[in-house]
């Protein structure tokens, strides 16, 4: 046993024993008004010549009655104004009070915040962020209004993470109020029948307002830190739209789609094509490419199918004009001509922020009451030594390619990387893949990196993990990416060189930085959870935001940045990052949503892990696809699930499932009595939960139904 937890069983026997002894030798009988009134004279008489003493004798009962949080506070209370008066009495008593309750509050916090804080970590994430924010109006507000029980206040606040110091200065400014009433009372001792008489309702309903006065000055706070941002400017007496939208990527587009389903005025702005990157250069030649290398590797593999021979001819340049293709097909979703017919006014051209409330756009001003920045992203390019020496490949660059790679290297093993990596490897490029991780894909688990890293090396890519890029050499022999690897170099060839290093928000030239838009530390848009900057009226969404660079993400922050845009001050709603899933698209497909177990670990929140193998799933078997699993983690002992990764074919069309139960609070024992179709994939999931199931059967029950039906067998 550690000597920590012998260390808070040590306290948690010290107030237990206490509150035994407190209870077992009646000492309430003691704190009550009618031995207060009996022994007022005595006491009184003994203060008068020991007061000193009796002060610390006083502060040290009332300190340890606080900090039992045992009844008799409000008679202490009383006793402190008529044994030392309103002065005395009241530096007494809040000054006792307060340590007390810090003492109480410290002895929680020792003995219970680690395991609540590990255990419901993600559900506490919003009230942390909101404690450490705003942690000290709010525990001003609840020490004001004498209604909520301060021992409950004490336990609470114990568990979030606001400062010893603060709890402490805001516990004795807040509990002063009461405090002064209660002591005064004291000092007319005769006339008080009950403590509940010192609390008329008029006084507590004047301390609940005296309660909300920490909010509104809040609110005031707030107000004037809004004031001084705007200093400066000028706001227009009217304004041209409703809304401008600066960016036509996927969160531009669903921002413009709202503001003119609700008959808003929208301004559209883009300087380059509809539909961001997502459609030109993400998302869908993405998933055109890998739908066609797939095809590749079904001709090459096609033994496994038994068929004993499969001709599959490649022509690199038709295959990028299908990826082309597929763009142009879904372009008409995201065009110019869709959006004016919905009424939103389009306009191709670069745009400036001027003002909080002005854009300057082809040599004129237009104004809104709000602004939506949905600048996106750009390939994230890092100061290697000699790679600007070399005409480097970004995910925004390589659909110009119209020849096949020979040897390409990929600098980057997560998402955009591994895809990339599997699908030119299949098409027939001799890949390299380096990423700087033990694993690829370094957000998800290792085992799913791991066995993705199998599947590449079947498909003949060179696998190089914990690889770190030194520098890019070329000479006329060629070129080569030189990498540290356990303490020594090793270089890698290259024809082509891909980085895939993720992506970082674009920021320049919109004079976001001569307007005063904050940036944070992280190169994004700084926003609070209702997508807004530091200037209220103007909107961040996608990729711009984060902290998730997902379609799906940026356009879930693209609904609240425009409805948001469009009613507040009225009304805000705040955004739901609490079930976001996402899929890399490989084969086999890693999907996940919530927690995985990696993340689990390192944030030591204890979970129960369930894993079912699709090697055992009838249509996987089918489809020569079996190979990958199904993880769930749960809370332990419950159904309630906290993260689910899939890793196997098909697994971005099986999370849907687990991404609802969350959502809606369905645990593992309703996706088991659902009935799936047979023999499909997301049959996996509900063997899964009947894989949970099966780890948690009645025992007890089950040894009883034993004895049951051997008693029904008559033997």
């Amino acid at each position: 046993m550690s000597s920590r937890l012998l260390l808070r069983l040590a306290v948690a026997c010290l107030f237990l024993a206490a509150i035994v002894a407190f209870v077992a030798l009646d000492l309430q009988q003691y704190l009550n008004l009618e031995t207060l009134r009996e022994r007022r004279d005595a006491l009184l008489t003994w203060t008068q010549d020991n007061l000193l003493l009796a002060l610390a004798v006083y502060m040290a009962i009332y300190i340890v009655m606080a900090a039992l949080s045992v009844p008799g506070a409000a008679v202490l209370t009383l006793a402190g104004g008529a044994l030392f008066g309103v002065v005395t009495g009241t530096i007494a008593v809040s000054f006792a009070s307060t340590i007390g309750a810090t003492l109480v509050f410290l002895a929680a916090r020792f003995l219970f915040r680690e395991a609540i804080q590990r255990r419901f970590r993600k559900r506490l994430e919003k009230i942390n962020a909101g404690v450490e924010k705003d942690g000290a109006f709010y525990l001003l507000a609840l020490r004001l209004v004498p209604v909520f029980p301060f021992w409950v206040i004490n336990l609470v606040m114990a568990l979030t993470p606001i400062r010893t110091w603060t709890y402490y200065w805001v516990s004795q400014l807040g509990m002063l109020p009461a405090t002064v009433v209660y002591v005064n009372a004291g000092t007319q001792l005769a006339q008080v029948d009950s403590v509940g008489d010192v609390l008329s309702p008029g006084l507590i309903g004047a301390f609940v307002l005296l309660g909300l006065l920490p909010l509104i000055l809040r609110w005031l706070l707030r107000l004037l830190k809004t004031r001084k941002v705007y200093a400066g400017f000028s706001k227009p007496g009217h304004f041209d739209y409703n809304l401008i939208v600066i960016g036509a990527g996927s969160a531009g587009l669903v921002s413009a789609y709202i503001g003119a389903t609700v008959k808003a005025k929208v301004a559209l702005i883009e300087k380059h094509r509809m539909g961001g990157d997502c459609l030109n250069t993400g998302c869908v030649p993405s998933k055109a490419l890998i739908r066609m290398a797939r095809a590749m590797a079904e001709a090459r593999d096609s033994k496994r199918y038994g068929i004993r021979r499969m001709e599959a001819e490649l022509d690199f340049g038709e295959v990028m004009a299908r990826v082309r293709e597929a763009i142009r097909k879904i372009a008409p979703h995201d065009s110019p001509e869709r959006y004016e017919a919905m009424g939103v006014d389009v306009i191709k051209a670069e745009a400036k922020l001027v003002s909080p409330w002005e854009v300057e756009v082809e040599g004129r001003r237009i104004s809104a009451r709000a602004i939506v920045l949905a600048t996106g992203a750009e390939p994230l390019v890092p100061p290697i030594e000699g790679l600007d020496k070399v005409d480097y490949l970004t995910s925004d660059t390589l659909w110009d390619l119209e020849q096949l790679p020979e040897r390409l290297v990929v600098l980057g093993g997560g998402p955009i990387g591994a895809e990339l990596t599997q699908a030119f490897a299949r098409l027939g490029s001799k890949v390299t893949v380096v990423e700087m991780a033990e694993h690829l894909l370094p957000r998800e688990d290792a085992e799913a990196g791991q066995l993705l890293a199998e599947h590449l090396e079947r498909d003949g890519v060179l696998v190089a993990t914990s690889h770190k890029a030194l520098r890019v050499e070329s000479n006329a022999e060629g070129r080569r990416l030189v990498c540290e690897h356990d303490g020594e170099e090793t270089a890698f060839e290259f024809s082509h060189l891909l980085v895939a290093l993720g992506r970082r928000t674009r920021t320049a030239g919109y004079g976001l930085e001569e307007l005063g838009v904050r940036i944070d530390d992280a190169g994004r848009l700084d926003v609070d959870g209702f997508q807004r900057s530091n200037f209220p009226n103007i909107y961040v969404c996608g990729d711009a935001a984060g902290p998730y660079q997902f379609t799906h993400v940026a356009s879930h922050q693209a609904w609240s940045a425009a409805v948001n845009a469009l009613i507040s001050p009225l009304w805000s709603f705040r955004t739901d990052y609490r079930v976001i899933p996402w899929v890399t698209f490989t084969d086999p497909e890693v999907a996940r949503v919530g927690l995985s177990e990696d993340e689990a670990r390192e944030r030591e929140i204890d979970v129960e892990v369930t894993t079912y193998s699709l090697d055992d799933l009838d249509r996987a078997i089918a489809d020569s696809a079996d190979y990958g699993h199904v993880k769930v983690l749960t809370e332990p002992g419950k159904d309630r699930i906290l993260g689910a990764t899939i890793v196997g074919a098909h697994a971005g069309e099986m999370l849907p499932e687990f991404v609802l139960a969350m959502k809606h609070g369905l645990g593992l024992n309703k996706l088991l009595g659902t009935i799936h179709v047979y023999p499909t994939f997301s049959e996996a999931n509900k063997f899964a939960a009947g894989e949970w199931k099966r780890a948690h059967q009645p025992e007890t029950a089950l040894r009883w139904a034993e004895r049951f039906f051997t008693w029904r067998r008559g033997h």
